[in-house]
């Protein structure tokens, strides 16, 4: 059989079976993994890894899961495959209830009583997947396909190499990891406890995606405070910390938000805010591929901060900055024959490869400047962090071959 021809019938049930997991990462906590629950799903999939007769098969006590499935012919690399296990604290993530649709074209009611559907009008790159089966939230939560289905596409290939010893390969090793979604994901990986030459997570969005850059980037908070006094008799004494901040967000550029960028282009966006009179805070993220134009937004940021103290005065605004990751394509570019592997393995299968940076960051960034090159491959899910995610059950189907192309001994 040919590896186009691999129907993995255990895929979307294994994905709907994760998706049950309350897996959702805590960005105010500092431990790791940063929420409890998270344990549950590792649990689940280490006893799953050995019960397939996989080798090295550990979870560590921050939830970290790793595993081995040995080669069968020599000469080949080891190569690895990561995935996240937590889904974004962004949008509920608790008592999900997936179901999988035939996609006629038309719209699809999540939610009856609520009216929520989900509509080629407002994402009309649906109409691609006419046809095909998609698996759907109820409209109150999101589904977790980011990275769940990254998780079973990389179970399902596994397994099925492990059942098929007549496809050749080197070591496969297998990560799954928490918290990435707030960006701590590969903070405590233990690459050489990996042992892979290379890696790839699986957490990109539609079919064919291929990235190998993505953009650098930093957390901001911004502090502002303020002085209380009664209305009535504030005059020349009241310092309205909202006002502060208001300020300070009027001074960023508009057309640098989020909402009016693509492609390489970075970005302001504030992420929350909360405040009273005496005191208020801004969180934002700052992002860009460039790391030139990365530092001046970061100076930038710190120029306003400064300003407003020396017209305010000492103390009413403080700036934390915090780098979060770096573009990969730092780690990649001496290393582009596994970025060649992972096209060659798609065109083999049908699909074309659609390589573009990554407005976002993976595990991978990390992992490539701790020393093990990730690229980043399709899991084929949409709408990612909402309500309205979606996944079509036959692009998780070609990314399960895309590994075991991968990873077929040439």
């Amino acid at each position: 059989m040919e590896i186009k021809d691999i129907h993995f019938d255990t895929l979307a049930p294994r994905f709907l079976k994760y998706v049950s997991f309350d897996t959702q990462s805590d960005e105010n906590s500092e431990t790791c993994p940063s929420a409890a629950k998270e344990l549950k799903l590792a649990e689940y999939l280490t006893e799953e890894l050995r019960q397939m007769g996989l080798k090295d098969v550990e979870m560590t006590a921050n939830g970290y899961v790793y595993a081995t499935l040995e080669g069968n012919t020599s000469g080949e690399p080891a190569i690895g495959f990561v995935a996240h296990m937590d889904t974004s604290p962004d949008a509920p993530g608790t008592d999900v209830k997936p179901r999988e649709v035939l996609f006629d074209g038309g719209d699809i009611v999540l939610n009856e009583e609520k009216d929520i559907r989900l509509s080629p009008s407002d994402y009309p790159e649906m109409m691609r997947y006419k046809g095909q089966r998609l698996i759907v939230t109820d409209g109150t939560t999101l589904l977790g396909a980011d990275d769940k289905a990254g998780v079973a596409e990389i179970m399902s290939a596994v397994e099925y190499l492990k059942n098929n010893p007549g496809i050749k390969h080197g070591d496969i090793k297998v990560a799954f990891t928490p918290d990435e979604e707030i960006g701590r994901g590969a903070d405590l990986f233990d690459v050489k406890r990996f042992g892979a030459d290379f890696a790839y997570t699986m957490d990109g969005g539609e079919i064919g995606e291929l990235e190998y850059e993505n953009f650098n980037a930093a957390a901001a908070r911004v502090t502002f405070r303020g002085r209380n006094i009664h209305p009535g008799s504030a005059k020349g004494k009241m310092v309205n910390a909202m006002k502060l901040a208001m300020e300070f967000n009027a001074m960023l550029p508009v057309a640098e938000d989020p909402e009016h960028t693509e492609g390489r282009e970075g970005f302001f966006h504030l992420t929350a805010m909360e405040g009273t009179v005496e005191h208020a805070q801004l969180c934002y993220i700052i992002r860009d591929h460039s790391e030139g134009e990365f530092l001046r937004r970061k100076k930038q940021m710190a120029d306003i901060a400064g300003y407003m103290e020396r017209k305010y005065g000492r103390g009413r605004v403080e700036l934390t900055l915090k780098d979060q990751y770096r573009n990969m394509m730092e780690r990649i570019a001496p290393v582009m024959h596994i970025v060649e592997r992972a096209r060659r393995a798609m065109k083999s299968l049908g699909i074309e490869p659609r390589e573009q940076p990554v407005r976002g960051g993976t595990d991978g960034a990390t992992l490539s400047f701790m020393g093990l090159p990730c690229p980043n491959i399709f899991a084929g899910g949409h709408n990612f962090h909402g309500r309205f995610e979606y996944v079509p059950v036959e692009s998780m189907q070609a990314a399960a071959r895309v590994i075991i192309a991968i990873v077929a001994a040439k």
